[in-house]
């Protein structure tokens, strides 16, 4: 699980908005999307494992990874939420 004091301190690197846990329905949803086969990650690679844990920016627009507790904070890493609700 995510650290809350390493998160009061993160922002997205792109938007430079906050980054807030992702709840988890939209975590099925974006899990939901990833077993549909389909999902690309704005590096323009296929998602193929599903995610137990994600951030996302205040703005709901970018979504990245949490791997073993760690935030995965790279662009190409991270998904679009519009690729998900797609």
């Amino acid at each position: 699980m995510m650290d809350k004091t390493l998160l009061d301190i993160l922002c997205c690197p792109i938007t430079r908005l906050p980054l807030e846990i992702l709840d988890d329905a939209r975590l099925q949803a974006l899990n939901a999307a990833i077993r549909g086969g389909k999902l690309q990650n704005n590096g323009d690679e296929a998602v193929a494992e599903e995610w137990s844990e994600a951030l996302v920016s205040r703005d709901g627009r970018l979504v990245y990874p949490v791997q073993d507790g760690i935030p995965i904070l790279l662009e190409e890493e991270s998904i679009s939420w519009n690729r998900v609700a797609d």
